[in-house]
């Protein structure tokens, strides 16, 4: 079982940055994919960002490509974001997830934190 916890969310002016952290509990975290994604008001939840299970991989949603980073620890079980030029259309809340073998189809991932709120203002 995996326990997901995001932290770093907040309030920022367009064109600055946020680190997001999820913070994993589980001593099989190290086997499973990693991802970010958001969900606006009245917006379906989107894809924003993934890493495979031992970092070698990383992809991306097209809207961010550029401008955030994913990566992931494993020895500190954790999986951060680094969003910098943020835009006011990044406003969302931001979910961690994991699975085994998922990607960026978030019916893949069966472990989810709680959310962190990310507001960019213009």
């Amino acid at each position: 079982q995996v326990q997901l916890e995001e932290s770093g969310g907040g309030l920022v002016q367009a064109g600055g940055s946020l680190r997001l952290s999820c913070a994993a509990s589980g001593r099989t975290f190290s086997n499973y994919n990693g991802a970010w994604f958001r969900q606006a008001p009245g917006k379906e939840r989107e894809f924003v960002a993934a890493v495979r299970w031992n970092g070698g991989n990383t992809y991306y949603a097209d809207s961010v490509k550029g401008r955030f980073t994913i990566s992931r620890d494993n020895a500190k079980n954790t999986i951060d974001l680094q969003m910098n030029s943020l835009k006011p259309e990044d406003t969302a809340v931001y979910y961690c997830a994991a699975g085994r073998w998922a990607l960026w189809n978030r019916y893949d991932y069966d472990h989810w934190g709680q959310g962190t709120q990310v507001t960019v203002s213009s």
